[in-house]
């Protein structure tokens, strides 16, 4: 490219001005402005509900725009669609990844675009292109694998390869290490980087304000559906971005408990199946035990197996002092015990239905005899809305709706209901903003006063050395050790988790 075509090009690859944004009773968006300068990666961050993902979708044309103008790469749009805005070099990866599990990945890569010679497919030249793209990536996959056979992290560099097939100049990121070990992120900040320095220009969403400040070069703030700021990272301090994202001070990220610990209530002894082995640990009353482990050591899988999700093939469940005999979650929810998975739309919530039903579904026995005492369930459902402050229109309000800290928070309302003694949060602030993962932090510790037993699953280091009262890491299905007190750090962690 030469001088003079660099002098009248324009330094913002992407440009949207005055964006409004109406649905039926909710203002989404309100004349927000936002600017993508070529070659950088810019971060944008807010609240669940800030209006983030409506952005988005108005820039890959999934929504039109009530009003306002985009303008791509020094043209007005005046039409848009998801075809349109790839055509353009508009690519989005979403936190749920768009791949086919049961297909390669070659197969995948050229969905909707398979190469032919002859009129036949031409496998073995796709093939040979991907494994090139996988090169420059500096990446190892078999572009024959199929899917379902390779980690999250390398599903999510399959997405990044296929936006370097369709020659993309725009890559947006949402929440990309959701369900990423440390030395996965390591991977992918380093292709991220990578595909800066080629000129690709990145728009990074992301809840995790330390990733945002390692990866970015600026950060656009967003709140109740409003711009609020840009700035430069090197500029910013995680205090003030907390304070422009909230409107308000935080406080102390992770409140302090004052819950008295009591005596074991939970007692898990020899537990296993195909994916856990020969498990043992205790939980007590008041007590909020933290469960580290790389992902694939088995925490999730453990958790599974005592909620009778997964079968087990041996060991025994003892419940203040009672021996239980768990065969379904039924037999769960019966006998006290609560699951909060880690993946809430397909295992936590039934989308299509609304907050009342989803509240409720769990514990119908606690509002019905014959029938349900509709009485009893709405006010079940405000009392659980008010202590969790969920932000929805109504209890009719369709889950799939709301934003991701609203829909946690149904979950637990769901729990709540239940009056479980035991609760088993597995990821209980994934994909969640700063403002609700303290609200959760918050019922998590009233919940340990009132003597609940808490097992907590978190891949977030800071989240487990800030809640826990003790930690037990895991790794290839069994327990690696136990830490509490001043040896609860990071470093003692990892050395557990990878065996260092």
């Amino acid at each position: 490219m030469g001088v003079n075509e660099w002098n009248t090009m324009s330094e913002y690859i992407l440009e949207l001005k005055n964006i409004n944004k109406l649905f039926p009773g909710v203002k989404a968006l309100s004349n927000v402005s936002f600017g993508l300068k070529r070659g950088e990666i810019h971060a944008l961050v807010g609240e669940n509900g800030a209006g983030k993902s409506t952005l988005i979708k108005i820039i890959t044309g999934a929504y039109e725009p009530t009003e306002g103008q985009m303008i791509f790469d020094q043209s007005t749009v005046t039409k848009n669609s998801p075809f349109i805005s790839l055509k353009k070099g508009i690519f989005p990866i979403y936190q749920e990844l768009n791949l086919f599990q049961a297909m390669s990945v070659a197969d995948n890569m050229f969905m909707g675009k398979e190469l032919t010679r002859n009129g036949l497919r031409d496998k073995k030249r796709m093939v040979s292109i991907c494994s090139n793209v996988f090169a420059q990536l500096d990446v190892k996959i078999d572009p024959n694998a199929l899917i379902r056979n390779l980690s999250v992290a390398y599903q999510q560099l399959v997405e990044i390869a296929r936006a370097l097939l369709e020659d993309s100049k725009v890559l947006i990121m949402d929440e990309p290490t959701a369900a990423l070990t440390e030395n996965e992120i390591e991977i992918l900040f380093k292709i991220v980087r990578e595909l800066q320095e080629k000129g690709v220009s990145i728009i990074y969403i992301s809840h995790k304000l330390d990733e945002v400040f390692e990866i970015s070069d600026r950060i656009t703030v967003l709140r109740d559906g409003e711009y609020i700021k840009t700035m430069d990272t090197k500029d910013a301090t995680k205090d003030e971005l907390i304070k422009y994202m909230i409107g308000r001070e935080l406080g102390e990220q992770y409140p302090r408990k004052s819950a008295q610990i009591g005596e074991a209530s939970l007692r898990i002894e020899n537990l296993q199946n195909n994916k856990v082995k020969n498990v043992s640990f205790d939980v007590k009353k008041g007590e909020i035990l933290g469960i580290a482990g790389l992902v694939g050591s088995g925490r999730t899988e453990m958790a599974r197996a005592i909620f009778g999700a997964d079968a087990k093939t041996g060991g025994t469940i003892t419940l203040n002092n009672t021996k239980l005999q768990i065969s379904s979650p039924v037999d769960a929810i019966v006998n006290g015990i609560g699951l909060i998975t880690e993946d809430r739309k397909q295992q936590g919530l039934m989308l299509i239905q609304t907050i009342k039903f989803n509240m409720t579904f769990s514990s119908l026995r606690y509002i019905k005899k014959l029938l349900i005492d509709k009485k009893k369930e709405i006010a079940n459902c405000m009392e659980l809305w008010q202590k969790l402050n969920l932000r929805a229109a109504s209890l009719e309000q369709k889950v799939i709706n709301l934003s991701g800290g609203n829909q946690q928070k149904v979950v637990l309302a769901k729990w709540l209901a239940t009056n479980c003694d035991v609760l088993i949060f597995d990821e209980p602030t994934r994909g969640i903003d700063v403002g609700a993962k303290r609200e959760i932090y918050i019922l998590m510790n009233q919940m340990a006063e009132e003597g609940k037993t808490i097992i907590m699953i978190s891949s977030e280091m800071p989240e487990l050395i800030g809640m826990s009262d003790r930690i037990i890491v895991f790794r290839e299905g069994s327990i690696a050790g136990e830490l509490g007190g001043d040896d609860i750090s990071q470093e003692n962690i990892l050395k557990l988790a990878a065996n260092y």
